[in-house]
């Protein structure tokens, strides 16, 4: 399969990261989950990211569990792994790794210590300089990152940087920030796939976006969304986004989060077990109930809609 380019499109899903009560990775689990997502439209994989409690593994167990992944999938999608690192050394050591191994690409977020957009636009070209002819994708996530990339900035490193193939947009409010990538003249253009669990789906496509790289645990919602939006069905496309909404809202909280998505795929059966690694937050009986309800609600909505 192609490296990456800027051609991407579709529902990258960001996946989570199996581990048993124990806290070891489950490689059985990783195998189910993997089939889940891909029979339920995805059409590349992100690996690696905030939410796949990247942090938490050490660098053997990321290209170990990078390496499970890219065999499983077998190049019927693109796989791109998130390769974020305080130091570059291990950024370029687990990057090179990866593409070895299969990956179509790496993604890349900023640390919080670049503030000043002369920094922002340096760092990414040592990110460019370390990885060398890796492509990468720009992780814009200012609401994790603590980093505000501005559009210019963005414009700045796309046209210096020819790896730089994709942006992972999720600022909050960002939509501004999609149609001035879009409107920008003489822009080489890039592909934007948008993240934040879909909150903002429909208005993102409109705006110019090319799809979906983020982590719901329905992805059959992106899915969705994404082809009545290309078959010009913009009712539809927003019938089925409203119908998973509230949950995919509850789902977005800080925190919290992480631990109601694998609640989901758990009770989904993509994966044996809702365990995170330590350090994480426990659902309790109130969250789980407030999942439940939103459950038994969305499956009403769907069978309304026809979906």
């Amino acid at each position: 399969m192609q490296r990456l380019d800027e051609t991407a499109s579709g529902v990258y899903i960001i996946s989570v990261t199996p581990f048993t009560e124990a806290g070891a990775i489950d490689y059985p689990s990783t195998d189910r989950l993997v089939e889940f997502y891909l029979e339920s439209g995805a059409t590349g994989l992100t690996i690696l990211g905030m939410m796949g409690e990247a942090p938490k593994l050490s660098g053997a167990e990321a290209i170990a569990f990078s390496r499970h992944v890219v065999r499983r999938v077998a190049g019927r999608v693109p796989v791109v792994v998130g390769a974020s690192s305080p130091g570059f050394a291990a950024m370029g050591e687990l990057a090179r790794a990866v593409m070895d191994d299969g990956a179509q690409g790496v993604m890349v977020a900023p640390p919080g210590t670049v503030r000043t957009d002369d920094a922002i636009f340096g760092y990414f070209a040592q990110v460019a300089a370390t990885l060398g002819d890796i492509p990468f994708v720009l992780q814009d996530f200012p609401q994790a990152s603590g980093v505000q990339i501005a559009p210019g900035v963005i414009r700045r490193v796309v046209d210096a940087l020819p790896t730089c193939v994709m942006l992972k947009h999720e600022d909050w409010p960002g939509l501004a920030k999609i149609s001035w990538l879009r409107a920008a003249e003489g822009m080489r253009r890039i592909a934007i796939l948008v993240g934040n669990g879909g909150v903002f789906l429909p208005e993102e496509l409109r705006r110019g976006a090319d799809g979906a790289m983020t982590g719901f645990a329905f992805p059959e919602m992106m899915a969705g969304v994404l082809a009545a939006h290309r078959a010009g069905d913009g009712q539809r496309a927003s019938d089925i986004f409203d119908a998973y909404l509230p949950l995919a809202r509850y789902e977005q909280q800080p925190g919290p989060g992480l631990g109601v998505r694998k609640y989901i795929l758990a009770k989904r059966g993509a994966i044996a077990s809702a365990a995170q690694r330590m350090p994480r937050l426990v659902l309790s009986a109130a969250d789980i109930a407030e999942v439940e309800f939103l459950l038994a609600r969305q499956t009403r909505r769907l069978a309304e809609i026809g979906a």
